[in-house]
């Protein structure tokens, strides 16, 4: 059995890294197939994603769904397990946009235009 010395170690070793956070926040906006995922996520390799997907779907946070057809057709989903991390990712979402205007004072210089970046809404400082 592992022994952690904090319980955050736990939290950490499913949806820590570079990537997962954020394949898990697109998949927050419906199911993707991983051509979605690479458009969404320019810098990432397949073989970054894929293997990101693969540890997430182990962890059972995330769904595969493959669709017997022709060609074939796999969609990835948050599992209900998944959502259960929805509050962590915005706040760590609403943290980052805090420390970006912090940083850089207009978030829409240095964050990328797509879904995730849309809201208009004021963040505070608390």
């Amino acid at each position: 059995m592992k022994k952690y010395n904090i319980s955050v170690e736990a939290t950490l070793e499913v949806i820590g890294g570079k990537w997962k956070c954020v394949i898990l926040c697109h998949l927050t906006y419906g199911k993707k197939r991983t051509s979605d995922l690479r458009r969404l996520m320019p810098n990432i390799t397949q073989k970054m994603l894929t293997q990101q997907l693969r540890e997430l779907e182990d962890d059972g946070i995330v769904t595969r769904i493959v669709y017997n057809q022709v060609p074939p057709k796999v969609e990835y989903e948050l599992s209900e397990y998944g959502w259960s991390l929805k509050s962590i990712l915005d706040s760590l979402c609403a943290w980052g946009e805090r420390h970006i205007i912090r940083e850089y004072g207009d978030k829409f210089m240095v964050l990328e235009d797509n879904v995730l970046n849309k809201s208009d809404e004021p963040v505070t400082e608390s």
